[in-house]
This record gives structure tokens, C-alpha cells and sequence, in this order.
């Protein structure tokens, strides 16, 4: 028989409001209550949170960290070091990405997170698979040799783990999918999202009414807004139902352009962050290898030799910080774009990203200055500062 524990906050924000001088009260993973301090009941476990205790952040977009990237580590223990990095910035629920890749990578990596999520590797959601099946055009940092349209085996491969996972996301671009193949991936519940494309306004929305339901890393790596021609980025701001991802390090996206389109967007999609992070996240590394290429680390970036941002540098607890502080945007608006709103976009928000009774005792623990003070998966303790 489990025991009721109770995690003591100053401040708690649950997801929509504030509890002060209160306690997370869970048991057997789960959150059975938030309570005020002083209705606590004496024969329950009480531990000192810190100042702010909130949802545990969710990154849909984690190609790597602790020194080891998916691509060149698609294994149960590269997803396990990925999310154990990511833990340390206050992230319990995340998608291992994996950037596009050969057929053999890509069933290696698939196979690896249904075994990771079978041995219940703290932290993993489940998987996000950015590309192969992009546009040359808008490739970015993916390598272009490996870039190709989807195939009867590709998506067979997809729906082969859906059923098998909590999340899965794909990132494809128009220009290699057909709107029968999105339909097909969405009727199977997996996440369709629009990204690495110069997709026309119009194409975008049809693509949206064919079961995309997200934008993967909102004005990166697609058509921009014009006036004329919304493009991508239009489609992603205008169309209520799509979500959208952001890079919120001040470097992938000018900080007035992430205000801009934060005040544009209307729901009920909404605009999460992702922190597109790579290996170095938790290490001193100055550079790595992606397909055989080298990234470098230098001031805050990841570049390729000629200086294309090849992912970011950043953690999701940085992430909060600078929407909080350099957008100025209410705290509680922050947590909500790092759990609730990513939750919501991979229809994961009836038990995650919030703290409510029956939900996942997911939590992380912040300092005043929005810094991680100790991370808690499933009521566990996985790490503390």
C-alpha cells in the first residue's frame, strides 16, 4: 500500500490558477489533491518543494542531449541519456527527434522506442520522426542526399508504432506527402506536422483539412508571411486549429517576431515551445557529428560550416524564462506554453500538463528566477540541484 506524499510550494500554479503556502498531495504517480498547508494531515509524507512548484515541461522537439544524439544513438539507453539530460532543465515528458535519416536508421529508432517505452524509461512521451519526407527547398540542416517522398514502406513503418507509443509526431512537408497519407496518419492518431516546406497558404490549409494538427518550429524552415502570399507561416497563424511550435532562444526567432505572432495567433490551437535541442544540452561539448557532418557550438549556436543553425542550443526552463522576461508575457502564460499547450497538441492533456486530481504527478520545482530546483516524474524524484 502506497502513502500519500505531499510536495510543499510557496507558490503552485496548477495550469490555470495559483495555490499559495499549499502542497501537490500524490500517491502511486498520481495527484490525488493540491491543499493548503495547514490541512495537511499528520501522517503524510511531506517534502520541501521551494518557491514555485509547476507542471512538468513538455518538449516535443529534443534531438539529443547529455552527449548523445538520436541519429547517431538510436538505442533504449540514447533515448534514456536524452531524457535524463532533459530532466535536469525540468522536462519529464519529451519526444526523442529524430532528423532525417536512412530507412534502416529510421526502423532502428522506431524499434528502440517501443522497447524504451516498454521498460518505462522515465520521461519518454514517445517519439518524433522530422523527416525524411521534407522539401529540398526549405531542407535546413537536413542532409539533402536523404531527403525523399513517403513510400508504402515509410508509412507502414509510422503506423506500425503508433498504438505502441503515448505520442508520436511526423514532420513532413506537402512537397513529398500526399493528403491521402496525412489522412491515413491521422486517423491513426499520430500527429501530422507541417514544417521544412515552401508550402503556399492554400496548401498548408488544405494539408490542415487533411489531419495536420501542428507547424513544426513556427518561421523556421518555410515559406514566410507575405502579403500577398501568406505562406506557411500565415496559414500557421491564421488557421485556429493548428498548433505550433517556436524556438524560443532569441536566435532562431527575432524576439519581435515571436510577440508578433503570439498576438496573432488564435485558438484553440496554440503556440508551445520546443527547445530543438541537440547533444551538448548538459555538457561542456563544443561540437558533434550529425549524418557525418560537423555542427559546431559556438555563443548560444549550433551551426553547420557554412553557418546554417543546425538546432538549438537552449533547455525548456530557459526557454520559459526569456517568453517570460523578454516578451514579458505573465508567468503563468510561460508554464502553460512549456506543459499545457504541447500536451493539448499531442492530445496528451487529459493526464498531462497540469496539476489536477487523476493527472500524472509530473512536476518541476523552480527557484524566483525560474531556474530548476528538482524535477519529479510519476511522484519519483529524478533530480535535484
Amino acid at each position: 500500500m502506497t502513502q500519500q506524499k505531499a510536495l510543499i510550494g510557496k507558490r503552485i500554479f496548477d495550469g490555470s490558477g495559483w495555490h499559495e503556502d499549499a502542497a501537490v498531495v500524490f500517491e502511486g504517480g498520481k495527484i490525488t489533491g493540491i491543499l493548503p498547508v495547514d490541512l495537511l494531515s499528520a501522517d503524510m509524507e511531506t517534502i520541501e518543494g521551494g518557491e514555485i512548484i509547476a507542471p512538468g515541461f513538455i518538449d516535443l522537439q529534443v534531438n539529443g542531449g547529455g552527449g548523445v544524439l538520436l541519429n547517431e544513438e538510436p538505442t533504449v539507453q540514447g533515448i534514456a541519456t536524452i531524457c535524463a539530460a532533459h530532466a535536469k532543465f525540468g522536462t519529464t515528458a519529451l519526444l526523442p527527434t529524430l532528423i532525417t535519416d536512412t530507412f534502416e536508421i529510421t526502423s532502428r529508432t522506431v524499434a528502440a522506442g517501443i522497447e524504451a517505452k516498454k521498460q518505462g524509461i522515465a520521461g519518454f512521451l514517445g517519439l518524433h520522426l522530422e523527416g525524411p519526407h521534407l522539401s529540398l527547398a526549405r531542407k535546413g540542416a537536413h542532409d539533402p542526399a536523404l531527403i525523399r517522398p513517403m513510400e508504402d514502406e515509410d508509412l507502414e513503418l509510422i503506423l506500425s508504432c503508433g498504438d505502441a507509443l503515448d505520442a508520436l509526431m511526423v514532420t513532413i512537408a506537402p512537397e513529398s506527402v500526399s493528403p491521402e497519407q496525412v489522412n491515413t496518419l491521422a486517423r491513426a492518431g499520430i500527429t501530422v506536422s507541417l514544417g521544412h516546406t515552401e508550402a503556399s497558404y492554400d496548401t498548408a490549409r488544405l494539408y490542415a483539412t487533411a489531419g495536420a494538427r501542428t507547424v513544426t518550429h513556427l518561421f523556421n524552415a518555410m515559406s514566410p508571411l507575405g502579403h500577398r502570399e501568406p505562406g506557411m507561416v500565415g496559414a500557421a497563424l491564421d488557421t485556429r486549429n493548428l498548433h505550433a511550435g517556436l524556438i524560443a532562444d532569441g536566435i532562431h526567432v527575432h524576439p519581435a517576431a515571436m510577440a508578433a505572432a503570439l498576438r496573432a495567433k488564435n485558438g484553440p490551437g496554440k503556440i508551445f515551445l520546443v527547445t530543438d535541442a541537440m547533444s551538448p544540452i548538459g555538457t561542456d561539448m563544443t561540437s558533434f557529428t550529425l549524418n557525418g557532418r560537423e555542427i559546431l557550438r559556438h555563443d548560444g549556436r549550433l551551426t553547420l560550416a557554412d553557418s546554417t543553425l543546425a538546432g538549438a542550443d537552449i533547455d525548456m526552463a530557459a526557454c520559459v524564462r526569456l517568453v517570460h522576461e523578454t516578451l514579458e508575457l505573465p508567468l503563468e502564460e510561460a508554464l502553460r506554453m512549456a506543459s499545457l499547450y504541447p500536451a493539448d497538441a499531442v492530445q496528451i492533456a487529459d493526464n498531462k500538463g497540469s496539476l489536477k486530481p487523476g493527472f500524472d504527478a509530473d512536476f518541476v520545482v523552480l527557484d524566483a528566477s525560474l531556474h530548476t530546483q528538482s524535477t519529479w516524474i510519476g511522484g519519483v524524484s529524478v533530480y535535484q540541484a
